[in-house]
């Protein structure tokens, strides 16, 4: 209330000022048309209309962001609330308020307001808010001792897990002791058969190298003999072409072709001297 009051207030003061700016700027004629009092009275009207509706729609706003913290402080306690909005329209209960709110701030009356007859919440002392405290202080104890029922089984099997740990990590010592020895075994067999294995390979490495050397003594024997082959054979078809062309020059139709090109060498002579004699008569 104190709140509302304060802006109520100043609401006013700026509705009072508006007027007496009015009277100090316009109002400085003795004198005034219909016309300019109409101009006057509407710039007022604008300016007072636009300042109470600002007021208006602010309280409304204000009222809202009230209401809105008060539900939500009773929706974190999970009250219910109930309003009836009729009761804003209630002249009796508004004169009330009207009466408290003057004997409030006048100190000129000491009277309390008078009791509004509808129904209010439960006070502390014999319920409501104290009563949900108190259930759920239960709950939460409730929910506590579940956590450490869960917290005694969860340690036992932390317990059992650690035994069967150490168990585990006994048999993996001794399993690691078995199978080192095994692996040194394993190994010296191992070896054993590598070398042997080796041995096998050099052996049968040289006996393919000596079995390379014998074939490459073989191959350039061979070689050798057909080169030795290749030479005589050739000389045997030199022999045998001069021997053909020999026998050839000795036949009667080399006589008579060697003849017939000599024929033709001679009348080929004879005709370039004859060429040569009408070449130069030109």
């Amino acid at each position: 209330m104190r709140f509302a009051r304060s802006k109520r207030g100043l609401r006013l003061k700026t509705v009072d000022s508006c007027f007496q700016d009015l009277k100090e700027s316009r109002l400085v004629e003795e004198t005034f048309t219909m016309d300019e009092v109409m101009e006057v009275l509407n710039g007022l009207q604008a300016v007072v209309h636009s300042e109470v509706e600002s007021e208006l729609i602010n309280t409304a706003l204000t009222n809202v962001l009230l209401l809105r913290q008060l539900f939500s402080q009773a929706e974190k306690w999970y009250l219910k609330l109930q309003t009836d909005i009729s009761e804003l329209e209630n002249r009796e209960l508004l004169e009330q308020v009207a009466e408290f709110e003057k004997a409030e701030f006048t100190s000129s009356n000491k009277k309390s307001i008078i009791d509004i007859t509808k129904p209010k919440l439960v006070p502390i002392n014999e319920g409501g808010t104290t009563e949900l405290l108190n259930k759920e202080i239960l709950r939460l104890q409730q929910e506590n001792e579940k956590l450490k029922s869960r917290l005694k089984t969860i340690e036992i099997q932390a317990t059992n897990a650690l035994d069967e740990k150490s168990k585990l990590e006994r048999t993996l010592q001794n399993l690691r002791l078995n199978q080192g020895n095994q692996q040194d075994f394993i190994k010296t067999h191992d070896l054993n058969d590598l070398e042997n294995t080796v041995a096998a390979l050099k052996d049968e490495f040289q006996k393919t190298l000596n079995d390379k050397t014998e074939n490459q003594k073989s191959l350039e024997e061979n070689l050798a003999a057909a080169k030795h082959d290749l030479l005589r054979v050739q000389e045997q078809l030199s022999m045998a072409e001069k021997e053909l062309e020999k026998k050839f020059q000795q036949t009667a139709a080399y006589r008579n072709m060697k003849e017939i090109l000599t024929k033709k060498n001679d009348q080929i002579k004879d005709l370039r001297k004859r060429l040569a004699k009408y070449e130069s008569e030109d």
